[in-house]
């Protein structure tokens, strides 16, 4: 199973209201195992960023101005991602400005059957507690020590570690999960031996059983 690990950043935060995104990363999962593909692009929001989303991730206008913008690495993006599914953190808000982009160029939306929601999987499984990056970062004990500002790529590989982590660690890598993660992750494999209705007859006769505890009390 191919699944995409995606993160963005943008110039704030209304995709209604016109901004926009300014960067993209994305990580490849082959059966739940880093593959090594990535994608990452940053691109020309075509209008002034605001001041809380620099203060996020320190991208200035002066440097998204000599990137491409939108438009010009869609069908990169697009044929990256495919038809995989995509593993998001809070992926209302990063669809919704992928949706509005990909609008913008006159390409089809994503659809919310092929996205995996990260951050509703950990408020499932850890109800009532802290479930952002750094929180699940701590929980599930992965280094994001390089993570001193947001950056769509660097997210993106740390998100696919905590992903790993919220399917059943390890475990998922080698197959040994259940694979419904859209609802809730992978939990253990039980195991359950089956009973025989009639069990079957013993193999050793009488005079078997009693040459062995002969044997047994002469020791």
């Amino acid at each position: 199973m191919r699944e995409i690990v995606l993160d963005t950043e943008t110039t704030g935060i209304e995709a209604n209201a016109g901004d926009r995104i300014v960067e993209i990363g994305c990580v490849e999962l082959l059966n739940h195992c880093p593959t090594g593909r990535s994608f990452h692009r940053y691109i020309n929001p075509e209008r002034p960023m605001s001041e809380g989303a620099f203060k996020v991730h320190g991208l200035s206008d002066a440097f998204l101005a000599p990137q491409p913008v939108f438009a010009a690495i869609a069908d990169e993006f697009i044929g990256f991602i495919e038809d995989a599914r995509l593993v998001i953190h809070n992926a209302a808000f990063d669809v919704g400005f992928l949706n509005m982009e990909l609008k913008r160029v006159g390409r089809g939306a994503i659809e919310q059957h092929r996205v995996v929601d990260t951050l509703g999987m950990a408020r499932r499984k850890h109800p009532g507690a802290s479930n952002s990056l750094v929180a699940l970062c701590t929980r599930y004990g992965i280094d994001n020590t390089r993570r001193t500002r947001h950056g769509a790529l660097l997210d993106a590989e740390i998100l696919a570690e905590v992903y790993i982590e919220l399917i059943g660690g390890k475990l998922a890598s080698l197959g040994l999960g259940s694979a419904d993660s859209g609802r809730g992750g992978l939990a253990g494999v039980v195991v359950e031996r089956p009973q025989r209705l009639r069990p079957l007859a013993p193999r050793l006769d009488e005079a078997a059983i009693a040459a062995q505890e002969a044997v047994v009390r002469s020791l």
